[in-house]
Parts: structure tokens; sequence; C-alpha cells
């Protein structure tokens, strides 16, 4: 993943907050040819030092079939993002985009089936336990969960290398700057969290 050093970070908080917040991403191979399916990941922290991501597709994806361990994967993640108009700069200049982005690298390790039901279990608590009468997969039977199991590979991707990117008009002068977050603030929901991550990262700045 290329980042300008500007946009570069190194906050592996900022990592865990995106991967959480947009798990819903890219598993990219290519053992026989470029292959990618969006699935659901979970960054397992039950070993600081030695996180790792899990996530499941569907057996009868061909990505399944030809991923064994040991091979290389990529984990694609994509945070709030918006597009910055060129209209907002108090001078000619070309539109572009902010994003927060993290790209992990990763070698895979094919999931048993203790480590798949509970994958399973640990994905469907995070997003049942909102609801107003949880389905939990303790609460669906053994025989039901034993069953679906079959239909499902699970992976663990273990990290060789972490990219993250934070791009977020660092390069712009102050007046630009506080006038894209105006800009954002009045638009929708991912032009509005982006407006937030650019007043935090100049609090920051105004700190040092």
């Amino acid at each position: 993943m290329f980042i300008p050093k500007l946009y570069r970070s190194e906050d592996y908080n900022l990592m865990k907050e995106i991967i959480r917040e947009n798990a819903f991403a890219l598993l990219i191979s290519a053992a026989d040819k470029i292959r990618a399916t969006h699935s659901m990941m979970l960054l397992n922290e039950d070993d600081l030092e030695n996180m790792y991501i899990e996530t499941h597709i569907s057996r009868a994806n061909p990505q399944a079939k030809i991923l064994k361990n040991g091979d290389d994967v990529l984990c694609d993640f994509l945070g709030a993002h918006a597009y910055i108009s060129s209209s907002w700069y108090d001078h000619v200049n070309v539109s572009t985009w902010n994003y927060e982005a993290v790209q992990v690298n990763g070698k895979v390790e094919l999931m048993d089936s203790d480590d798949l039901y509970n994958h399973l279990e640990k994905l469907t608590s995070k997003y049942e336990k909102w609801q107003k009468c949880p389905m939990m997969v303790k609460d669906m039977g053994k025989e039901f969960i034993e069953k679906e199991m079959k239909g499902a590979f699970g992976l663990k991707i273990i990290p060789t290398e972490i990219f993250i990117a934070q791009k977020l008009s660092q390069n712009r002068k102050e007046t630009d700057f506080q006038n894209i977050i105006i800009q954002l603030e009045n638009s929708d929901d991912d032009g509005k969290k982006i407006a937030e991550k650019m007043k935090q990262i100049n609090r920051k700045k105004n700190k040092t």
C-alpha cells in the first residue's frame, strides 16, 4: 500500500478503531489468480503482542478451495472517506479525497472446528448483543451449528506487514483546513466523521 509520508500513521490504536468500525472488509489472495471476497473480520487481541485477524468465507467460494496454510493474503479495510472539492480552497487547486484505511498483509492459518466455533460465537455476539431479542450461537442448538459450520471456511491471518493511512488534508494551510472542516460538517455522515477526525489531528498538532 503506497502511503505518502505525510499521511502515514504508526498509531495502532487507530488501526484497531478502523478495523473494528469497518469489519466488513476485503480478503484478497493471488495463489492462482487474484481473488477477493468481502467478509466479516475480527481483530483477535487475546495476546496483545500477537494480534491477528479472524474471518470466514463460504466453502463453496473458489477462494476457499485454493487457500492453504502459509499462503499470503491481504486484508483491506476502508474507513471513513469523503470528497474534498477544490472550490473549498482560497486558490486554484485540484479536488481530492480524504480517507482512513488499513491494509494488513499476512499469512493464512486455517481454523480447526473449535477455532471456527469460537470465531462464529464471538462474531455473532458482537452484533447480536445490540438486538432487542439477541440470538446467540448457544441458543441455536449444537446440531444446527455443527451443520452450518460445514459450509464455513475459517481463517486466521497472521500479520506480516501493517499499513495505516490517514489522509486528512494535512498538506493544507490553516484557513483552507478549517474551511474543509466547515464544508464537511454540512455534508453526509462520512463527511462529518472526516471533519471530526480533522479536528482531532489538529488538536494533537497544536499540543506539540
